[in-house]
């Protein structure tokens, strides 16, 4: 019969998994010890007594949630929480693999629910400042970013679906079929604005365009992608002294919500989005009603 390993000898393997095979970042490993440090000092108190392996096969339910309570009242947030069960469960997952022990009573331990982020789109005013400020310059890179800026935020694309259009794909009549996540074919409307700035691209990009080439073109004549477009709007915003959260996904959700303002319901802007929920469409209603309170908070005169 194979003797278990220590305690400590059990972490310093797990330790040297995650460095050396899982090659976790370093950021990640740093958080991912800690958590498991705190919760062996935890049990120690908890136990009354230094935990062993055999102490660890033997916790409760109610054990874990002790440790989780704890680690709340220390002011840990419910993403931090979710993250240090997430460590405590690599911890364990890799001590069952290894046939150290077993413990199912952690896998029925829920995450901390974490509140939805609401998106966080540009105002009509700014989304206009963006287009307006492309369309000054003079490079046919300017016309390209104008074309492709005016796509996400006429039609609502992601910025993938865009960047992955092809040439043959590219929007010749009043509506585009786009083939999104989960490989959903959805149908969005095209503005004329949206054709006019991708022919203007078109007549001025120094690639040759077949159809199987891409749409939009980096510098060096590949595929543009999204990491170029991020820096292209986060210089904009710095020009304009826009927010950090002024992204090419931010154009995205500025679609959703200025539709969602303009009358639109909310079952059309799903379709439009391509979500497979409507629950997913329905922040956009939590963040109009979030920008009314904050209108109603500032406004009423209050005594």
């Amino acid at each position: 019969m194979t003797t278990r390993p220590l305690l400590a000898e059990a972490l310093s393997d797990w330790k040297n998994w995650l460095a050396h095979e899982k090659r976790v970042s370093p950021h990640t490993f740093e958080a991912y010890e800690r958590d498991v440090a705190d919760f062996i000092a935890f049990l120690h108190s908890h136990l009354g007594t230094s935990p062993e392996l055999s102490d660890l096969e033997i916790l409760r339910a109610a054990d874990f949630r002790a440790f989780l309570g704890s680690r709340k009242q220390d002011g840990l947030g419910a993403a931090s929480l979710a993250r240090v069960l997430s460590s405590v469960r690599s911890f364990f997952k890799k001590l069952e693999k290894e046939g150290h022990l077993h413990n199912p009573v952690l896998k029925t331990i829920r995450s901390p629910k974490q509140p939805q982020r609401l998106p966080r789109p540009l105002t009509a005013t700014d989304s206009k400042r963006v287009l307006n400020s492309i369309k000054a310059g003079q490079k046919w890179t300017d016309q390209r970013d104008l074309a492709l800026f005016t796509l996400l935020y006429g039609a609502g694309l992601r910025i993938n679906e865009a960047l992955s259009l092809n040439y043959r794909d590219r929007p010749r009549s009043e509506t585009l079929i786009l083939m999104g996540k989960g490989a959903k074919e959805r149908i969005v409307p095209i503005l004329p604005v949206i054709k006019t700035t991708i022919e203007d691209y078109i007549a001025t990009c120094p690639f040759n365009f077949g159809d199987d080439s891409p749409l939009f073109f980096g510098k060096q004549g590949r595929r543009l992608g999204a990491r170029q477009v991020q820096l292209r709007l986060q210089n904009l915003r710095r020009q304009l002294g826009l927010p950090e959260s002024a992204t090419p996904h931010a154009l995205r959700h500025s679609f959703a919500t200025h539709l969602l303002a303009g009358g639109g319901d909310l079952r059309t802007i799903q379709k439009l989005l391509g979500h497979a929920s409507l629950s997913s469409t329905q922040r956009y209603t939590d963040l109009d009603t979030e920008k009314l309170l904050q209108v109603y908070r500032k406004s009423h005169p209050k005594d």
